[in-house]
């Protein structure tokens, strides 16, 4: 079993709690009061919001390598503009380059010689234990 057999909310919820319990990410010292796009209004409510964010990255780049910039468009919005039309704005690239940094001090991912992120062959190992432990819980 792998992680396209799961359905993303489960897993992310699970690999952002994996890696809570780790204990080896570092938060950033701007997690609390940084927002996640300049289309947001406040920063995210839920406390470990910074976990959440690493685990959907790596979801993303198991998926597919991407880079920061096709990271940035998946992890954007709509802005709000009131009763003007809205726009499509990115996500925040500092947070983004953030978690990359830090699932890379965890092995987690490795720079792409084309360019981007992959994910290695221990993440790859990581995020499919992961994949079967909610399958598990599931079935089970």
């Amino acid at each position: 079993m792998t992680l396209k057999d799961v359905t993303p909310q489960k897993f992310i919820a699970a690999y952002a709690a994996h890696l809570k319990k780790g204990g080896k990410i570092q938060l950033p010292a701007y997690v609390d009061i940084v927002k996640t796009g300049h289309q947001r209004e406040l920063a995210p409510l839920d406390s470990d919001w910074y976990y959440t964010r690493c685990a959907a990255v790596a979801r993303q780049l198991y998926l597919k390598p991407r880079g920061v910039g096709s990271l940035r468009k998946i992890f954007g919005k709509k802005k709000n503009y009131g009763s003007a039309p809205e726009h499509r704005s990115q996500g925040a690239g500092g947070i983004i380059r953030s978690t990359l940094q830090q699932l890379e001090n965890l092995g987690i991912v490795e720079k792409n010689a084309k360019g981007g992120r992959i994910i290695t062959s221990f993440g790859r190992q990581e995020i499919d234990k992961v994949a079967n432990s909610v399958l598990g819980a599931r079935s089970g």
